[in-house]
């Protein structure tokens, strides 16, 4: 609860252009000077650019923003627009619509606007809200076939609902309280993400219990002296997946993994949203509980030889071309310890140094045959892959919770900002 604040549903509304909001709010132009100015963003000179915290921070564009407020890596000195702190900076170009908070005075580049509201009629934080509600109808003013950007002129006419500034204040308020417990929770993944990476370095060049250390020339680091290291070929079988065309998919046939699949949280795949494939089913396609698969060819140099865990599904399910399956040979190694030693950074490395690069980034079953990893024993091995995986299940659970939350603050976002449900100040 927040002091002072009740909710109400009982209200009047009106039509506007913007469609019906309560009858005692107002709609008004961006463009209207009583609640707003409007600072076109331009680039200086790259020559006054620098990376030394000379002069004012510099934000280009959309790449430096935030959930909130941007992180600006480069500084200006010689700022020819700029944002003082509280303004709302607003993407122009590609993507459209973004918005974020100036936390301090900044130089802006062309890519942004800053809109300065007038503390008597306009609370800063309320317009974020509603741009961060609202911001998709910039999409439908934003103009080129190929690379999307709005004019001064579209955010000037750009209309908002404006209620009373106490009111504004009270459902700044509210969402403000979602806000900070998603920045709480933000700040726990952040550790959680933290203490997983030290803890895979610890644990899968280190291991558990040991005293004796010797340098592997093949993996480039210290690991205990009766671990193994192996050559990936000498346990596990390649193949590359499926090739078909655009024509083939659609609503019928086998359910088939896809490099956008490869991307989950935990070393799992990530089986939401496949798709499926009318191909005839081949058993030498089918994923089998325990088998890892790599992205074959990935646009970005740091995607490829990305590598997830199969983990069983309910019906059969097939894999891409643009993916290989390496299926584990031996019961002595644990695929969960191999998946988690190729998401290291250390077998990251090695894998895109040594992936091909023509247009787009490969790896090849080559690649994978002769990369090497360590091998501790069984139980060894168990016992780590329990340690990450008790580390991963905190994670799940923290990200699920910011998502829940996230969903609470856009259905409060979609009842407040639009006079659905009223925050009334005694």
């Amino acid at each position: 609860m927040i002091e002072g604040i009740r909710f109400c549903r009982e209200t009047e509304f009106k039509e506007t252009p913007i469609g019906k909001i309560p009858t005692d709010w107002d709609v008004q132009e961006l463009g209207d000077e009583s609640i707003a100015d409007i600072i076109a963003g331009q680039s200086p000179p790259s020559s006054t650019y620098n990376k030394e915290n000379r002069g004012l921070p510099f934000l280009q564009g959309k790449m430096e923003f935030g959930e909130m407020f941007p992180s600006p890596t480069t500084y200006c000195l010689e700022p020819i627009k700029i944002a003082k702190k509280d303004d709302v900076l607003l993407s122009v170009r590609a993507p459209v619509g973004e918005v974020n908070i100036a936390p301090f005075e900044c130089c802006i580049g062309r890519g942004l606007a800053a809109i300065r509201t007038k503390v008597d009629r306009l609370n800063h934080l309320f317009l974020f809200y509603c741009l961060k509600l609202e911001g998709r109808r910039f999409e439908a003013l934003s103009s080129g076939s190929t690379f999307k950007a709005i004019r001064i002129q579209e955010i000037e006419k750009f209309s908002i609902p404006v209620p009373s500034l106490g009111e504004q204040r009270a459902v700044v308020g509210v969402l403000g309280v979602v806000d900070s417990a998603i920045e709480k929770t933000d700040g726990v993944i952040a550790k959680a993400e933290r203490l997983k990476k030290g803890l895979m370095h610890e644990l899968l060049t280190k291991g558990i219990g040991h005293k004796e250390y010797e340098y592997s020339k093949e993996l480039g680091c210290t690991i205990p002296k009766d671990w193994e290291v192996a050559k990936l070929g000498d346990f596990a079988e390649f193949k590359n997946g499926v090739n078909f065309g655009k024509e083939q998919r659609g609503s019928e046939g086998m359910l088939t993994v896809d490099v956008l699949n490869m991307y989950g949280e935990s070393i799992y795949l990530n089986l939401k949203d496949l798709y499926r494939v009318k191909i005839a089913e081949n058993h030498d396609y089918v994923l089998e509980k325990g088998d890892i698969l790599f992205v074959r060819s990935s646009l970005k140099r740091e995607g490829a030889g990305w590598a997830s865990l199969f983990d069983g599904w309910n019906e059969p399910v097939t894999f891409c071309g643009f993916i290989i399956r390496a299926k584990l040979q031996r019961k002595d190694i644990l695929p969960e310890f191999l998946t988690y030693f190729l998401r290291s950074e250390l077998a990251r490395n090695k894998l895109v140094a040594g992936s091909g690069q023509v247009a787009i980034t490969n790896i090849t079953q080559e690649t994978l045959r002769i990369f090497r990893f360590p091998l501790p024993s069984l139980q060894e091995q168990e016992k780590i892959v329990e340690m990450l995986s008790t580390v991963d299940k905190k994670l799940g659970l923290e990200r699920r919770e910011k998502s829940k939350l996230e969903r609470v603050k856009r259905g409060l976002m979609d009842l407040l900002l639009t006079g659905k449900v009223r925050v009334k100040v005694n």
